[in-house]
């Protein structure tokens, strides 16, 4: 029977797991997988989609449900939970066709071994722009490193500033700056977030998480300001590649199921 995986978000305008995943299955000559895309416009149609597709195994979780999926799980990995966000979700069933959902973060490990080659001594502190399930994870492999972090928001809460807080002596203290927004995905690939791009350096590097188009405004901005530039496709094939391995993995062992949250 053929094996099925799949992405779950809305809108799914522009996929890259599903293109990395036909390719992967072709080049390594993989057989009995197919990877589709699932767009739900709501996530209380995830279990109509599992009872509808018997032969799902695996899920990836894209925006704007990393959050709001936890609660349809049985079981998350503890990253995951430290986290708050999941983008990988495993799916055994029994004979009877009860299901059970295991959630896992994936984009933490993407992001951790996509920016680490890039950094130095002088990197000890980072802006996280955007607040949503993806910027969780960007904080989570920060607190790893030790790197102090700032998030910046259009609508900022306690401990948060707003794009027009950020100043001089901040862009000074904090040499990371990620992109976490979908600001500049493609098609509205003439938005951008609002910093002062003028006062960026050398010393400085810039993340997008936005894979497509390869160079956001954001990094071509920081270009500009000879900043090194990093986009997200390298945290994408890492992530991708590491639910590839839990979802065809033993299952991992879990720190406790939902009901006692």
């Amino acid at each position: 029977m053929m094996k099925l995986l799949g992405l779950i978000g809305y809108p799914l305008t522009h996929s890259f797991s599903i293109g990395y995943f036909s390719e992967k299955f072709l080049k390594e000559n993989i057989s009995g997988y197919e990877y589709h895309n699932f767009p739900l416009q709501d996530i209380s149609k995830l279990p109509e989609l599992l009872d509808e597709q018997p032969e799902l195994i695996g899920l990836n979780v894209t925006i704007p449900y990393k959050e709001k999926i936890i609660p349809y799980l049985d079981e998350l990995d503890p990253t995951a939970r430290k986290i708050g966000a999941v983008n990988t979700v495993k799916i055994v069933r029994d004979d009877n066709r009860n299901y059970q959902l295991s959630g896992y973060n994936t984009d933490a490990y993407g992001f951790l071994h996509s920016l680490t080659p890039f950094l130095q001594k002088k990197h000890t502190g980072a802006m996280i722009l955007g607040t949503g399930g993806a910027s969780k994870a960007v904080a989570y492999v920060f607190d790893q490193l030790g790197i102090d972090y700032l998030f910046v928001s259009r609508t900022p809460s306690k401990g948060q500033i707003g794009y027009r807080e950020i100043c001089l002596s901040i862009i000074k203290e904090y040499l990371i700056i990620v992109n976490t927004s979908p600001l500049g995905t493609y098609p509205e690939v003439d938005t951008y977030p609002d910093i002062p791009y003028d006062l960026l350096t050398p010393d400085h590097i810039l993340y997008d998480l936005v894979y497509n188009p390869p160079e956001t405004a954001f990094l071509r901005f920081g270009r500009q300001e000879g900043a090194t530039c990093i986009n997200g496709q390298k945290m994408l094939e890492l992530q991708a590649e590491k639910s590839w391995e839990i979802w065809t993995g033993a299952l991992a062992f879990f720190h406790k199921p939902k009901s006692e949250n």
